[in-house]
């Protein structure tokens, strides 16, 4: 399977409108990827649970089949965390995972 993660570190409304939640989505729309996973951390944490375009951007990406992950304790210090969870995004801990993926060589873009 082709999974690609994109570490989604960014608050610039124009690099997350515009490169993250665009090409993630049509990445799945196009069939480029078998699987993409955006991984919110930081502070694109406050920027999606604050700026109702790019939440309904990632509600739509959500629909073709993004899969959205939030570093919880991230949110949680920004106290977005459950704003996150309504709009669909998994909100856990996820430093290790992190640490998993890069180690293992799995396809990745930081932004």
């Amino acid at each position: 399977m082709r999974k690609l993660y994109v570490l989604w570190t960014t608050d610039n409304l124009i690099t997350s409108e515009k490169m993250v939640l665009m090409y993630s989505q049509n990445c799945m729309l196009n069939h480029w990827w078998d699987e993409v996973e955006v991984v919110i951390w930081g502070a694109s944490a406050k920027l999606a649970s604050e700026n109702e375009i790019i939440r309904e951007k990632i509600k739509m990406a959500i629909h073709t089949g993004v899969k959205f992950i939030a570093c919880k304790g991230c949110s949680d210090q920004l106290g977005v965390s459950e704003k996150l969870s309504e709009i669909g995004v998994n909100v856990v801990y996820w430093g290790q995972n992190l640490t998993y993926i890069i180690q293992d060589g799995e396809k990745i873009i930081t932004i």
